[in-house]
């Protein structure tokens, strides 16, 4: 579980990381090697997240998008210096308890 947890917060840095290199390149005149590194953040997202242990792909994407939510919310804080209001937070912590635990890590029978 500790693995996944990991996979999914490197995936989730990687993702933002790559979409806010296009958002500064296209949105706030940024270069292009701006551009290639969200490119190189973008790949490195997908190589994260096809490490989570799941039998299906499907599973882990849907798990991943409570980490993601949380992971914007703290990308909004830190990089951008808006903090998350208090819905903000409330809907992060339902979607990580929604989309991880019952997700990804309840008991599944074949």
């Amino acid at each position: 579980m500790i693995r996944n947890l990991a996979f999914f917060a490197a995936a989730a840095i990687l993702e933002i990381a790559g979409c806010f290199a296009f958002w500064i390149w296209l949105r706030r005149g940024g270069s292009g090697a701006i551009a290639l590194i969200g490119v190189l953040a973008l790949v490195g997202f997908a190589l994260a997240l096809t490490r989570i242990e799941t039998p299906f792909a499907g599973r882990a994407y849907a798990a991943y998008g409570g980490i993601y939510i949380a992971a914007s919310l703290a990308w909004l804080w830190v990089v951008e210096g808006q903090r998350p209001t208090t819905p903000d937070t409330i809907g992060a912590a339902i979607a990580i308890v929604g989309a991880v635990t019952i997700i990804a890590f309840a008991a599944r029978t074949p």
